[in-house]
């Protein structure tokens, strides 16, 4: 009886000391990249396709894993109906047309792969860049911030009708879908006139759109662009965007949790761009101010730049801050890992520094690695008061230096790098199963 007794008071402080760690960063009992993810998809070989899938589809439709379609030029999902696509099927971009898909208001899209056979939108190109083709639009009928609920795409999509490219209304529930462990590779097609398309852009859709495990990489746009609705993404990744990596725009009521994004300073946009952009319009004029503004709640997110000399890239200005927070905007970040940014943030030059809008923006619980410099204000060289703001013990944030083979468990693993944090050689972990069991 007492070695039972002495057995369970063991477990019992061995766990509370592994609880008591502060948990930063992306967690898991394991390396949930594993498996499914791919951090070198140039390597990979596709079959030719079999199928093409072009113009308006009216009529529900799945794609099966026996074939390889092509997306040529613009397709639209109509009429109220499901695209349906099974684990383990490869959808190839066409980069002479800049293929892309929209999944109108309305309809949805079922892209539910598993750990071992996860969906693939990639290049049809045999040396693939970013860029290449166009990317995935998914719309729905959730709240936006602007005049007249209703908002419509400007990306010179051309569709058969304008209803294909509206998005907005009242439906905080809306429904577009699900996607889980989808891989988007390659997309962010370049135009002149509206600049680049993202890898894959939620507009005006609801909470039981289900967004997990979706990992884009090598995106010449945006990688994940959210536009209005209620948005949740979990465990996604967005790998060497060229643009911002998570950019949050028109009212967006958003939660984004265990997420991480990756940036490199010889592939980021030259002009600005970071981990995280929050904004509520990109003209005020057009927002329509008795609605909702942006607000992201962020929980362990690991935000970090890998660079072979990050002090040479600093100072020659290759890197840029990690978030950028527009004015009438809220932004909540907890138990997160910002690494390797000059600065860590930086607060738009009209948000003014008073109790109103720092209550609107948190930092608590974060770990700032090898970052020039914190929580900045644009064009100001004195930020001592936002410094020491965020820095006090209330906001309980963390500031070191260490290098990232230190800081991280393996990231500098080439195949499946693990970001988890290390914290006194304890790995940050609150799930107690398998990740790979998830549904």
């Amino acid at each position: 009886m007492k070695k039972i007794t002495f057995t369970t008071l063991l477990f019992f402080v061995v766990f509370g000391n592994l609880f008591a760690q502060q948990e930063k960063g992306i967690t898991g009992y394991n390396n949930w990249l594993d498996s499914w993810t791919d951090f070198q998809p140039n390597k990979a070989n596709y079959e030719e396709p079999t199928q093409i899938l072009s113009g308006n589809i009216t009529e529900n439709i799945t794609l099966t894993k026996r074939n390889t379609y092509l997306l040529l030029g613009n397709v639209f999902v109509t009429d109220s109906t499901t695209l349906t696509i099974e684990p383990g099927t490869v959808i190839l971009g066409d980069f002479t047309s800049k293929g892309s898909i929209t999944i109108t208001n309305g309809s949805k899209i079922i892209a539910e792969g598993t750990p071992t056979d996860p969906i693939i939108f990639t290049s049809n190109k045999a040396d693939k860049k970013p860029g290449d083709w166009g990317g995935i639009f998914i719309l729905g009928d959730a709240p936006v911030n602007v005049f007249g609920n209703v908002s419509s795409l400007n990306y010179g999509l051309n569709p058969t009708s304008t209803d294909n490219i509206s998005f907005g209304g009242d439906n905080i529930e809306s429904n577009s879908g699900s996607l889980k462990y989808v891989r988007i590779e390659y997309a962010g097609k370049r135009t002149k006139k509206f600049g680049n398309f993202s890898a894959i852009t939620l507009a005006g859709i609801g909470m039981q759109t289900e967004i997990k495990n979706v990992m884009v990489s090598y995106c010449l746009g945006n990688s994940f662009n959210i536009l209005g609705g209620e948005v949740n993404l979990t465990k996604t990744v967005s790998y060497r965007s060229n643009k911002n990596d998570y950019n949050f725009n028109l009212g967006t009521q958003s939660n984004i949790q265990n997420a991480l994004a990756i940036r490199s300073p010889y592939i980021s946009s030259a002009d600005g761009s970071r981990c995280i952009s929050v904004n509520s319009y990109d003209i005020k004029e057009n927002a329509d101010s008795s609605k909702k503004e942006t607000f992201v709640n962020a929980t362990n997110l690991t935000l970090v730049n890998v660079s072979n000399n990050l002090k040479s890239d600093m100072q020659i200005g290759l890197i840029k801050e990690a978030i950028l927070i527009g004015p009438d905007t809220s932004f909540h970040i907890n138990k997160s890992v910002i690494s390797g940014f000059q600065p860590a943030v930086i607060l738009d030059n009209k948000i003014a520094i008073n109790n109103t809008n720092l209550a609107k923006i948190k930092f608590t619980s974060s770990y700032f690695n090898n970052c020039k410099g914190n929580i900045f204000r644009k064009g100001y060289t004195n930020n001592d008061d936002l410094e020491s703001w965020y820095g006090s013990r209330a906001f309980d944030n963390v500031y070191s230096k260490g290098p990232d083979d230190e800081t991280f468990i393996d990231s500098e693993n080439s195949r499946y790098p693990d970001f988890r944090l290390r914290i006194n050689k304890i790995i940050a972990s609150n799930d107690l199963y398998d990740d790979h069991n998830e549904d």
